[in-house]
């Protein structure tokens, strides 16, 4: 009976309820696969791609989808011959843990956050810098000039994109004078972070865009270039792994734009849906419009979206640390 007792009060602890449902994997894995469907539906209607818009057209065409969830589980891992063979295995599991490590310390709610810390927003920072060594690391481990290539570019971006992230999220802890995400959150009752600093929403969100190599940044992979850059070697469920930690990285960044941007779960009116519902659905819009630019925007080049990087989103950003002092000093 004590046994019993015990394993209910685990599963009734609302961390283990954040890490598991929401914010968690669950939810994670919910709005990535509806994202994946939602992204190809506008690139199909859009570009006028035949496939996703007209086969099980009755169903939404979301039998495709199974149909590559089913490739991808029952074609045969191979591993080359000339990769660091350890390494090369390691990295699909170990970037689909680290892109979604960074859900820990952001919330959905005021109850519902896995490690309840008053420098979450420091604690997200240093999380969410380990996921791009990976990738970088997955580019050399499989001993493939494209590989090679796509790692190179994601350590050149990262040295761009990284900078400008930060400095967003410094921007809005001058502004409300904590690295707390509630405390952040809370402090939107009147006014969101995107009417006070909408420069450094900008920032961040390109910066997301470039993170998560969304278009027009999809630079790293570029699979009309370099195959699929650092992943060109990986097939099957590795494959799928890699392909997966993208969306997954997409949905946390989403979630923490939503907390420090939207308001998180706040809304300038009443409605009688419990605070996570609100987080999420903010969350899953925010996706839609990074996914929705692969339909209308080209791929830059990697010189292009370096100069982009330094010339104008770093000044930017710089820019949106001075708007919030300025808004701290005079007391807003």
């Amino acid at each position: 009976m004590n046994i019993l007792s015990q394993i209910l009060e685990i599963i009734l602890n609302r961390s283990v309820i954040a890490a598991v449902i929401v914010p968690g994997v669950l939810t994670a894995l919910v709005l990535v696969i509806l994202i994946i469907w939602v992204e190809r539906k506008i690139a199909a209607r859009v570009q006028m791609r035949i496939g996703p818009l007209y086969v099980t057209r009755r169903l939404g065409g979301i039998l495709q989808l199974v149909a590559d969830a089913i490739r991808f589980l029952v074609s045969e891992p191979i591993v080359p011959a000339t990769t660091d063979k350890l390494f090369y295995v390691m990295m699909p599991i170990l970037l689909l843990l680290l892109s979604l490590l960074p859900v820990a310390v952001v919330p959905a709610s005021q109850s519902l956050i896995v490690i309840k810390t008053e420098y979450g927003l420091l604690a997200f920072i240093a999380l969410a810098a380990i996921t791009p060594m990976v990738i970088m690391l997955a580019g050399w481990a499989s001993n493939n000039k494209f590989s090679y290539i796509g790692g190179l570019r994601e350590g050149f971006m990262l040295l761009s994109y990284e900078v400008y992230l930060f400095m967003s999220l410094l921007a809005i802890a001058i502004l409300y004078g904590t690295l707390d995400f509630i405390r952040i959150i809370n402090s939107q009752e009147g006014f969101w972070g995107i009417l006070l600093n909408p420069i450094a929403a900008l920032s961040f969100f390109i910066a997301m865009l470039t993170s998560t190599s969304r278009f027009p940044f999809e630079i790293p992979d570029a699979e009309s270039e370099i195959v699929m850059g650092p992943f060109t070697e990986y097939n099957s469920i590795m494959y799928g792994l890699v392909m997966g930690a993208n969306y997954f990285r997409l949905y946390v960044l989403s979630l923490v734009f939503t907390d420090v941007f939207l308001g998180g779960w706040l809304l300038p009116f009443k409605i009688p849906i419990p605070n996570f519902v609100i987080t999420i659905a903010k969350t899953f819009i925010v996706m839609i419009v990074a996914v929705f630019l692969r339909a209308v925007y080209p791929r830059y080049r990697i010189d292009q979206a370096l100069v982009i990087g330094w010339e104008k989103l770093f000044p930017l950003a710089s820019l949106s640390v001075l708007i919030s002092v300025l808004l701290k000093g005079v007391g807003i």
